[in-house]
């Protein structure tokens, strides 16, 4: 099953650009994604406690959602001595960049693997990659969004 169609645009477009790349070329493009990963706003860099952390990931990993309209600002720290893992948020970050939370929602859980990733990274590296897109699906969810109105 291919991704095509369920994922949004500009993340469909990294996807695309990942699967067509020799290998050697995909690890570079992996680590520029890391050094396009956005700083954190200062509230965050601030307050790391309203960030919430993905335990699974090997290295330490932290993303923080906000609501904007029917879609989600996205916000994720990373250390830069996790380049791979780094280079996952940039891409999420700005593949996710202006979607809905509904398109966050049907992103087929392991898209990632149709970039041509497990050739360049360890499997645990790519649980971790599952864990981080659960966690920010958990986030964006109808659950979530009741729990925080309730608060």
């Amino acid at each position: 099953m291919t991704t095509e169609n369920l994922l949004p645009e500009k993340l469909q477009r990294i996807v695309t650009m990942f699967r067509s790349a020799p290998k050697p070329l995909r690890l570079q493009a992996l680590l520029e994604y890391s050094k396009k990963l956005p700083p954190l706003p200062e509230k965050y860099a601030e307050h790391p406690e309203f960030m919430q952390p993905v335990p699974e990931c090997a290295s330490p990993f932290f993303l923080v959602t906000e609501p904007r309209g029917d879609g989600v600002d996205l916000y994720f720290k990373v250390p830069e001595e996790a380049p791979t893992v780094r280079g996952y948020a940039g891409i999420l970050a700005e593949g996710l960049s202006g979607a809905t939370r509904q398109q966050i929602l049907n992103i087929p859980d392991q898209f990632y693997m149709e970039m041509g990733l497990s050739e360049l990274i360890t499997p645990m590296r790519l649980r971790g990659m599952g864990a981080i897109l659960m966690r920010l699906k958990r986030e964006v969810g109808p659950e979530q969004t009741q729990e925080q109105t309730q608060e």
